[in-house]
């Protein structure tokens, strides 16, 4: 026992000092200026993280105006996260989409609807069963307009719903891309039983209750 608690107490010194350095590394993240994206061949893009990406990339290629969903992970403070790495939760980063889409058929506006009108807004560090930082709910912002308009809608459906949103708003930073076994994954396995059981019925629900004529007709 004599050994033990030196060692005992040297283990926690490095957790906390390990903690410490993550938190300042995260604080730095949540107030750097934000990156903008420029657009590419007419096309711009945006960044959410609401609970799994399989689910995400999917309500959102259901909208028109969006090109593509690309399912990864942001809002973190690790170099080159992986989703082995992101689910320890120690990476900072949650579970993230990057959307293309075209701005001249939708709005970022629009698509802040779609986030919130596609998730529980209360619940914290993730959606339903999915549980942890890595599914945490996070819009990011790429300019001042863009903070405005999330700040607003954000606070416009704290008032109607009497509830605080869980929703973090972020800097945007960087956007890492998932891998590739991870992008399209409810599209190319309809039958795999989280797709079945968690991922389809959320479009669903999403589908029921967002304008029709904001969706597209092949879904």
């Amino acid at each position: 026992m004599k050994h033990i608690l030196p060692l005992l107490v040297l283990a926690l010194f490095f957790s906390c000092h390990n903690s410490a350095q993550s938190n300042k590394k995260q604080n730095a993240i949540v107030q750097a200026k934000p990156v903008e994206v420029p657009l590419k061949n007419g096309k711009a893009k945006a960044y959410f993280a609401s609970g799994c990406f399989w689910c995400v990339e999917a309500i959102y290629e259901s909208v028109k105006g969006v090109e593509e969903s690309i399912s990864g992970y942001s809002g973190g403070h690790t170099e080159h996260p992986t989703y082995a790495t992101s689910n320890t939760g120690r990476t900072g980063h949650a579970e993230a989409v990057e959307i293309i889409y075209d701005p001249k058929i939708v709005s970022f506006e629009t698509l802040v609807d779609v986030y919130f009108a596609s998730q529980n807004v209360t619940q914290v560090n993730g959606q339903g069963n999915d549980i942890g930082p890595q599914y945490r709910s996070i819009i990011f912002y790429q300019n001042d307009k863009q903070k405005e308009i999330i700040l607003k809608k954000k606070e416009a459906l704290a008032k109607k719903l009497d509830v605080k949103i869980a929703a973090e708003v972020y800097p945007f930073q960087k956007f890492w891309i998932a891998e590739e076994y991870h992008q399209n994954y409810e599209k190319l396995h309809p039958n795999n039983s989280y797709i079945r059981n968690v991922s389809i019925p959320r479009l669903n629900r999403f589908k029921a209750k967002f304008p029709k004529d904001l969706l597209k007709d092949n879904h």
